[in-house]
């Protein structure tokens, strides 16, 4: 099994996360779990089209899984792996900088 390149996991989520529409989205599924593009439409000022275009992009990226529902419909829920992938690239790029950065620091001083 390949092991996934984090990079790419972390530039897709980025990327995903670029738009207010989809944190909006994200969040809303954070606040009140699981739901369909229909729910989400319902609480966002977002069409149902709109949204369901946004879910298809949050699926790609990996922060969200369709799961079939009851009268086929789908609902779908937060999924954190690619999440903690974005905050780990993250963080190694900090702790690459930190260094240099007190080094300015100290030399500044």
């Amino acid at each position: 099994m390949d092991t996934p390149d984090l990079e790419a996991v972390a530039q897709e989520v980025f990327a995903a996360l670029a738009d207010p529409s989809r944190r909006g989205i994200l969040a809303a599924l954070a606040a009140g779990g699981p739901a369909t593009a229909t729910d989400l439409a319902g609480r966002l000022r977002i069409s149902r089209q709109a949204i369901a275009k946004h879910l298809v992009l949050l699926a790609g990226a990996g922060l969200v899984v369709a799961e079939p529902g009851e009268r086929r419909r789908v609902r779908y829920r937060l999924e954190s792996t690619p999440m903690k992938v974005a905050q780990q690239f993250l963080a190694a790029l900090a702790r690459d900088w930190d260094g240099p950065l007190a080094a300015l620091q100290n030399r500044l001083s």
